[in-house]
């Protein structure tokens, strides 16, 4: 028999082929550029190579729909819509990272060692930019594997997606110069914990496929509509299944890498990572549970249920002992996959609807989030702590300002984008017998409300010690922060064109 090559469409493909395409070019310059010409390059190139990219998602695949690649890869509205969604967040997060490579003010990947004035300082930024740029092909080799995850049709597909966007992000969380032995930790961390994962993803797969005799999504569901498999094995795959994905998004109890992971990261990697990471994660989800495993959803939805409960309540409570900005920004995220959670659970097409605003709306508050981060200093580092953050609206008020607006749109305050988020996934989950799952997330809300009006009162009502100042933002970090604050602001006062292009989808 001979073999037959899969038909494959390739203008189907074509955002990712763009991606991957400028990972491999990134790699060549990283090779054979000279050391002072890398950051020129490499800046325009990964930025050039993501507008591409989402142009093609836009104009491109929209008309080369279905399935592709033997059936392994589907190309279809939600699939297009996270896709997009994966690169616009991902050229803010670029920019952020730009600025702290290569521009003048003290950057999150200098090595350790206070800041010099003038030009001495420039120099060093220089140098430094010059020595991290490797960062640009790891974050497109990262981000195309974020789109491929969401758009796997097949368990070895998307096993693949998720090895190629977890490997960049265990290198990047260690690139952190000023404090590298934190940094470093936290890489550590995260590939442990995400070998694990990966391991019961594969440990679940095999289950799947034990129970269908494929691993093909819809000839999964179909196995199981028909009852033609062995019952015993199909639920543990299915929750197997699940713990690798949960473990991407931050979920209890497999929550433990998110807080040392997030604090010790370099901090425009942690918003790339809290904010992207999530969106394919949970694309993925949709795709296990809603297109393979919906015919079983009596035996799992319980189950996930009462992991998006406890979520909430965890990621609320305990941040409420928090003292370090990123660590309350990482309990947060933990917080909001639970609340996420609790639209997916809806499994209607308002659930889905309902979650895919949402990880937009959770985006664009936190890359911005984590830029404002980055700004404030102390001693030549970032003052993380909350203490440091005491009086800088007397000095900062335009930073302190847009901080607290977008706490304010974590909190879900009514004309932010978080507010017509929760409302979102809240009502679907009402609406489909999940009431008790919005009872426990407005009163996590409450207690994380409590933890973000804290530190807004810090800012403006504590006093000033001179420790913390905010750094001018130069133009990268400026646009990104403002890009973020225009879409937080605009997805809470106008949310029907998102949310109808999240229905249509």
């Amino acid at each position: 028999m001979m073999f037959q090559a899969p038909d494959i469409s390739y203008l189907a493909l074509l955002p990712l082929l763009i991606v991957f395409g400028g990972g491999l070019v990134g790699v060549a310059v990283e090779g054979f550029a000279g050391r002072s010409m890398r950051y020129p390059v490499q800046m325009p190139l990964t930025v050039l190579t993501l507008l591409a990219a989402l142009a093609a998602v836009i104009f491109v695949a929209p008309n080369h729909r279905g399935l592709t690649a033997a059936g392994a890869v589907a190309v279809d509205g939600p699939a297009l819509l996270l896709q997009g969604l994966v690169l616009a967040l991902s050229t803010i997060g670029v920019l952020v990272m730009s600025e702290r490579l290569g521009g003048s003010a003290p950057d999150a990947f200098t090595h350790a060692g206070v800041s010099v004035p003038g030009s001495a300082e420039e120099a060093l930024a220089t140098k430094v930019g010059a020595t991290t740029t490797e960062v640009y092909p790891l974050t497109l080799f990262g981000v195309g594997g974020m789109m491929l995850f969401p758009m796997a049709n097949d368990l070895i597909v998307m096993f693949i997606a998720l090895e190629i966007l977890s490997l960049p992000l265990y290198v990047m969380c260690g690139l952190a110069r000023r404090r590298r032995l934190l940094s470093q930790e936290a890489s550590l961390k995260y590939f442990l914990l995400g070998a694990f994962s990966s391991a019961f993803f594969l440990f679940g797969a095999s289950f799947v496929y034990g129970y269908a005799g494929s691993m093909r999504f819809d000839e999964i569901a179909a196995s199981i509509s028909s009852e033609v498999g062995m019952d015993g094995l199909l639920l543990p795959g299915l929750l197997l299944l699940a713990t690798g994905l949960l473990f991407k998004v931050g979920a209890v109890p497999f929550h433990a890498w998110v807080p040392d992971v997030y604090q010790g990261a370099p901090t425009p990697v942690t918003g790339f990572m809290a904010a992207v990471t999530k969106v394919a994660a949970f694309g993925a989800l949709l795709r296990v549970f809603y297109v393979a495993g919906e015919s079983a959803r009596l035996d799992w939805q319980p189950v996930l249920a009462g992991v998006a409960a406890v979520t909430m309540v965890v990621g609320a409570v305990m941040s409420v002992g928090q003292n370090d900005v990123k660590r309350i920004l990482a309990y947060s995220s933990i917080a909001h996959a639970g609340f996420i959670l609790v639209g997916f659970l809806a499994l209607d097409s308002a659930g889905v609807s309902g979650t895919m605003f949402y990880l937009a709306a959770y985006g664009f508050m936190t890359i911005p989030a984590f830029a404002i981060v980055t700004l404030v200093r102390s001693s030549g580092s970032e003052a993380t702590q909350v203490a440091q953050w005491a009086g800088l609206a007397k000095t900062n008020p335009w930073i302190a300002a847009g901080f607290s607006f977008l706490l304010l749109a974590f909190t879900g305050i009514p004309l932010t984008s978080g507010f017509t988020g929760k409302f979102a996934v809240f009502s679907a989950a009402i609406a489909n017998n999940g009431a008790w799952l919005a009872v426990v997330g407005v009163l996590a809300s409450a207690v994380t409300a409590y933890v973000y009006f804290r530190l807004i009162v810090t800012m403006y009502f504590g006093e000033h010690t001179g420790e913390a100042v905010a750094v001018q933002a130069s133009s990268l970090t400026t646009f990104a922060v403002a890009i973020g604050l225009l879409v937080t602001l605009g997805l809470g006062v106008m949310p029907s064109p998102m949310l109808e292009l999240a229905q249509q989808a």
